[in-house]
């Protein structure tokens, strides 16, 4: 990070996954038949042709985002001091690396979790995510640079939405079918992915920095200053501004998203009650019926965690009493 490329890169990769899981999560939502609150929202989606695409994209843009921090980046394309020691301006660059190989961790160990499949699988992806977003958390929130200023703000305004990914990815191990979380939780993704686009173009494009402010080169990076409170504060409100409009706009496009793939999975998406015909109409005796009820309660029924469609008795019965009244005729 630092740089323009720095921010929209891994803002971009933050984009799609996060918009990766917003539909899957609203494709498990309209079509579940299943009563409610039983589809399990996961923290990773398998694609059809290749299953762990997801994990390994995210595996490979956090190593480029390492090798980018430590070996790329730095002049020496090395990121410690000739006697060894790490310099004061590579901080960050190992701050950010550490986010990254976090991330790393994860997206291994979705792979290596469903290949192992053991009993807190879910628990344990989610688990394992929620260490991801923490670890975000702390080295943002204390980051060795200095962002008193509009870098500050931006950076601010990150951690917000940081907290919401953390929160709701630790809540989803305890409430793992609400659909409202893992809502959350995407678009709390894709949030952060537009949030560092905007921020490095912001911030590293000279046309976009606010009136009274400007780029200045500090420990071999720029920086944006305000010359001034008045600039400083005008600069601040403009962040503030800008954060409220992109709010504004996701919920009105996520909504409206949820709406539309909602009306279209329904409408692909039979609904078993409207084709069975044994939840509209009996055509038994109440004798029958009776004989069926005391049935019900003497006989013990198997339930299990997937929902299957039963045939009742009456059903077979009335089959019987059509093929003996077609003998009869």
């Amino acid at each position: 990070m630092g740089t323009l490329v720095g921010h929209v890169a891994p803002g971009f990769g933050f984009f799609i996954i996060g918009l990766w899981h917003l539909f899957n999560n609203i494709k498990i939502e309209a079509c579940n038949n299943n009563p409610p609150n039983t589809a399990i929202f996961l923290s990773w989606f398998p694609t059809s042709r290749f299953k762990y695409l997801e994990p390994f994209l995210i595996m490979v843009g956090a190593s480029a985002s390492i090798a980018m921090e430590l070996f790329i980046g730095p002049q020496r394309h090395q990121p410690f001091d000739i006697d060894g020691t790490i310099p004061s301006y590579h901080l960050h660059n190992f701050e950010h690396s550490n986010i990254s190989m976090t991330f790393f961790v994860f997206a291994a160990f979705c792979v290596v979790l469903d290949q192992v499949r053991p009993k807190a699988y879910f628990e344990l992806t989610q688990f394992v995510g929620t260490v991801a977003f923490g670890q975000e958390l702390l080295l943002f929130h204390l980051h060795s640079a200095d962002h008193m200023g509009p870098e500050g703000q931006y950076h601010l305004l990150l951690q917000l939405l940081v907290v919401v990914s953390f929160a709701t990815t630790l809540l989803g191990i305890a409430l793992p079918n609400s659909f409202l979380l893992a809502f959350v939780r995407s678009l709390s993704i894709v949030f952060q992915g537009l949030w560092l686009i905007l921020m490095g173009f912001a911030l590293w494009t000279p046309s976009f920095i606010p009136k009274g402010c400007f780029m200045h080169l500090e420990d071999g990076h720029k920086v944006v200053r305000c010359a001034g409170d008045e600039p400083l504060h005008r600069a601040k409100s403009l962040i503030n501004i800008q954060f409220s409009w992109l709010l504004i706009a996701l919920t009105i496009l996520s909504l409206s998203f949820y709406l539309v793939l909602l009306k279209l999975y329904q409408q692909q998406t039979p609904d078993p009650k409207k084709n069975n015909p044994v939840q509209y109409f009996s055509l038994i005796t109440n004798d029958d019926e009776e004989e069926d009820a005391e049935a019900a309660t003497s006989t013990p029924t198997k339930t299990s965690s997937y929902n299957v469609v039963s045939v009742p008795k009456s059903f077979i019965q009335m089959g019987h009493k059509l093929a003996d009244t077609d003998m009869e005729r």
